[in-house]
Formats: C-alpha cells, structure tokens, sequence
C-alpha cells in the first residue's frame, strides 16, 4: 500500500491523538476508502479492535463487509 503523509494543525479540542486517528480512520472505512484492515492499521488498532470500537461512532461494520472480505481473500 502507498502511503503519504498529512500533518493538520486542529485548534485546541479535547480529543487525543489517538481519537482523532481513530475519527478519521472510521470515516474514510464508512466511505469505503479504507477497508477495515486498512482503517484498524490507520487508527493504530487491531482488525478486531477497531471493528469493536467503530459501532462507538454510528459507523457500521457490515457496510463493507462484502468487499473487506474479497480484499482479505485476494490478499490472504
């Protein structure tokens, strides 16, 4: 996988780090930019992790389930 870097500058907010990576990480999975994998690796998360903590952010984990599991089996 590619990767690049982003550095954001955020105002003073209560969120850590981690939740922040965490935030974004769920987002881009919801969109179907990410698959979990990929979203749990962003967030600093196992697979199983942030599948667990997503529901925490009104995001669903069957959204992509189809495609998660054609991208582990094509990548297994």
């Amino acid at each position: 996988m590619n990767r690049r870097t982003l550095q954001l500058n955020f105002p003073n907010i209560e969120q850590s780090d981690e939740e922040l990576r965490l935030l974004i990480a769920a987002k881009l999975y919801e969109k179907g930019t990410l698959t979990s994998g990929q979203a749990a690796e962003l967030a600093s998360l196992s697979k199983r992790e942030f599948i667990e903590v997503i529901g925490n952010y009104n995001v669903s984990v069957f959204s992509g389930l189809v495609e998660d599991l054609e991208s582990d089996i094509k990548n297994a």
